[in-house]
């Protein structure tokens, strides 16, 4: 989180560092729902209906919802971590399809967004 006001070197190189990586999250968000669009069937990515998709990753794997986010008007992307480190994002466009877009392993929290600090 940046420092509040008087504006400093240090607080614009924050928010500087802030914008320089959501604006990395939005592409990497943008890129999962056109790969997401453009599924053919052989595709190896584990699609379904979200609750369904949302159960087995709490049984499976323990993976809670740590987050979302809106990408345009084409797909909302959830991130689900477990406090083992194993992570998986699910991209569900707009009509309704739900596929696990990516799985890994070691994820670490790095910071906190506020609506305050973005």
């Amino acid at each position: 989180m940046c420092l509040p006001l008087p504006e400093t070197p240090r607080r614009r190189r924050c928010q500087m560092a802030h914008r320089f990586s959501f604006r990395w999250i939005k592409i990497a968000a943008i890129g999962a729902a056109l790969a997401l669009s453009a599924l053919s069937a052989q595709a190896q990515f584990i699609c379904g209906g979200h609750s369904d998709l949302v159960t087995g990753l709490a049984q499976a794997f323990q993976q809670k919802q740590i987050g979302y986010g809106v990408v345009g008007q084409s797909a909302i992307v959830e991130i689900y971590v477990s406090a083992s480190g194993t992570w998986s994002m699910l991209v569900t466009d707009v009509q309704g399809r739900s596929c696990i877009f990516a799985t890994g392993e070691g994820w670490e929290d790095t910071a906190i967004a506020t609506k305050q600090g973005i």
